[in-house]
């Protein structure tokens, strides 16, 4: 005689799931999982531009506390290496001067020790990853699991010993004014080198050309700050794709990208 609970070999317990329902319910939370991914994207996104935004402003403020030390002399911005027009190929150099706001070359510096904490700006906030994007997975060259130290750049156009027309003191800024020129960049990973971010004025004979080129890391944008102390993500029109060192833009929207950053720079610089 059977047992009341068991009727026979393919009887399901109660409580327990068949087959089909096991597979309604995983891909009830696959769908979900799908839909639920571009908002955490989007959130994580969002957090790293803050972040990002944040290492910007508090860099400002070492800036701005430097200038107060210094009589108005903005952070010294030694430039590390050119090429001379688009024709020419001479590699960059390593930074000869020590004496800037952050020396040392960002694809192979390995350590924090010979770079940022070098720069006139370190003393003013000793904190290591202001000088790093949280967007920015690019790694030190020979060492694939070691991200860089360093993901921005300052202006050629502010107190560069390479630049005689760059702006000395903070007091010179008035073309543009303070809150109109620009001092620190989110750089484009492939085209950093030293801490030096070079561009040409919009009356340069190359002003169709990007020096360096802007980020595209935070939705298609860059961190930038002003030197009045404020801070801002610029959207591009173009996507910011490094092709060559000296490059020329290569659209209408790239054109209009670069001619925004020139006018937040001083007039003159070649």
């Amino acid at each position: 005689m059977r047992s009341p609970n068991t009727e026979g070999p393919w009887r399901v317990s109660a409580g327990a799931f068949t087959l089909v329902e096991l597979l309604v319910v995983i891909a009830i939370i696959a769908i979900l999982a799908a839909l639920l991914l571009p908002a955490t994207q989007k959130a994580m996104s969002r957090a790293q531009t803050i972040a990002c935004i944040n290492n910007l402003n508090q860099l400002e403020v070492c800036s701005h506390l430097y200038m107060t030390d210094y009589q108005d002399f903005l952070p010294p911005n030694q430039a590390g290496g050119f090429v001379s027009d688009p024709n020419q190929t001479n590699g960059a150099s390593s930074v000869s001067n020590p004496n800037s706001w952050c020396p040392g070359l960002a694809p192979l510096d390995a350590s924090p020790d010979v770079s940022v904490v070098l720069g006139n700006l370190y003393p003013y906030n000793r904190s290591p990853a202001l000088y790093h994007c949280p967007a920015d997975h690019s790694t030190v060259d020979g060492h694939p699991d070691l991200l860089r130290t360093r993901s921005y750049c300052m202006s050629i156009g502010v107190n560069c010993p390479d630049s005689p027309n760059s702006f000395k003191k903070f007091t010179d800024m008035t073309n543009p004014r303070p809150s109109g020129v620009f001092v620190l960049i989110d750089t484009q990973e492939e085209d950093i080198w030293d801490a030096t971010f070079g561009i040409f004025s919009s009356d340069s004979y190359w002003n169709d050309y990007w020096l360096d080129l802007a980020a595209d890391r935070h939705n298609r944008g860059a961190v930038i700050s002003f030197a009045d102390g404020h801070v801002e993500r610029w959207r591009w029109q173009s996507p910011k794709v490094f092709v060559t060192v000296w490059e020329p833009a290569y659209d209408t929207g790239d054109r209009q990208d670069l001619q925004r950053l020139q006018d937040c720079t001083k007039p003159g610089l070649d």
